[in-house]
C-alpha cells in the first residue's frame, strides 16, 4: 500500500502533466489557428490589410454586422428584462415552458432556424403571399437577417438576469413601494443598480453573438455581394473566390472583437463576484 507521503509526492506531476494537455488542446484547437488568422491577415504588411479592408464589400459587410448587433441588442434587452422579471418574480403554470421556450435557439441549430424563417417568410412560406402583395421582401433582405439575428441572440440577457433578480430577491422593491414609489422609480433606482452586472454580462454576450453569426443570417440573406453579407459571410465567400487577403483582414477584425468581449467578460465575471 503506498503511503500519503508517497501519493502527494506523486501529485503534483500528475497535476503537470494534465495542466500540459489542457495547454497543448489550447494551443492545437484555439491558439495556432487564431495566429494563423493574425498571420495571414498582417504578413503581407499593414498597408495590404488596409487596401484588403477599404474595399466597398468590406465595408459593407462591416456596416451591415454593425446594423445587426444595432438592432438585436435593444430589442432583446426589452425583452429579456420583460422575461426575466416575470419569470423571476412571479410562480405561475407554464413558468417551465416559458423558460424552455427561451433557451430553444441555444438547442436548435442556427441553419435549422433559418429554414425556419424561410419557411414562414419565403416566397412559398406562410407568410409569402401577404408579404408580396404589400410589396415587403424579409427572405434575402435586411428583414430577415435582422430575424435571424434576433432569434440567435434571444436568450443571452433573460437568462443572465434571471439568477441575478431570484438572488436579489423583493424585499428592495416591496420596501420602496410602500415608502410611495412608483414602478419606474423602483426600477430605475432599486433594481437596476442591483442587475447591473449581470444585465451588461447578457448585453456583451448578445452583441458578441450577434456580430458573430453565421449560420441563420446566411440561409436568409442570399449572400448577395455588397448587400446582404455580413462580416462572417464575406469571410465565406472571399476566400471562396481565393481573395485570401480579405478574408483573413476580416477574419482578424472578429477575432480582435473576439478578443474584446473576452476582455470585459472576464472584468464583469470579477464585478459580479465581489
Amino acid at each position: 500500500m503506498p503511503s500519503i507521503t508517497t501519493i502527494r509526492s506523486k501529485s503534483p506531476s500528475g497535476k503537470t502533466i494534465l495542466i500540459g494537455i489542457a495547454i497543448a488542446y489550447l494551443l492545437l484547437v484555439l491558439f495556432i489557428p487564431a495566429l494563423a488568422v493574425f498571420y495571414e491577415a498582417f504578413h503581407k504588411g499593414v498597408q495590404a490589410f488596409l487596401t484588403a479592408a477599404s474595399t466597398r464589400e468590406f465595408i459593407s459587410a462591416v456596416r451591415l454586422t454593425l446594423i445587426m448587433a444595432a438592432i438585436a441588442l435593444p430589442l432583446n434587452t426589452i425583452f429579456g428584462l420583460c422575461a426575466a422579471w416575470v419569470i423571476a418574480r412571479n410562480q405561475f403554470r407554464g413558468r417551465a415552458l416559458l423558460i424552455s421556450i427561451i433557451d430553444l435557439p441555444f438547442a436548435i441549430s442556427p441553419v435549422v432556424a433559418g429554414l425556419m424563417i424561410v419557411l414562414l417568410y419565403g416566397r412559398n412560406g406562410w407568410f409569402g403571399p401577404l408579404l408580396a402583395s404589400i410589396n415587403f421582401k424579409v427572405i434575402f433582405a435586411l428583414p430577415g437577417m435582422a430575424i435571424a439575428t434576433i432569434f440567435v441572440t434571444l436568450p443571452f440577457v433573460a437568462r443572465e438576469v434571471i439568477p441575478v433578480l431570484e438572488e436579489m430577491g423583493s424585499e428592495q422593491e416591496e420596501a420602496a413601494r410602500t415608502l410611495g414609489a412608483t414602478d419606474w422609480q423602483i426600477f430605475w433606482r432599486v433594481t437596476l443598480p442591483n442587475i447591473r452586472w449581470g444585465l451588461l454580462y447578457g448585453l456583451l454576450l448578445t452583441n458578441a453573438r450577434a456580430m458573430g453569426e453565421f449560420g441563420a443570417v446566411s440561409v436568409v440573406s442570399g449572400s448577395i455581394l455588397g448587400k446582404t453579407q455580413t462580416m462572417p459571410i464575406f469571410v465565406e465567400q472571399a476566400y471562396k473566390n481565393y481573395q485570401t487577403q480579405a478574408a483573413f483582414g476580416a477574419a482578424a477584425i472578429l477575432a480582435l472583437l473576439a478578443v474584446v468581449t473576452l476582455i470585459f467578460k472576464e472584468i464583469l465575471e470579477r464585478r459580479t463576484k465581489h
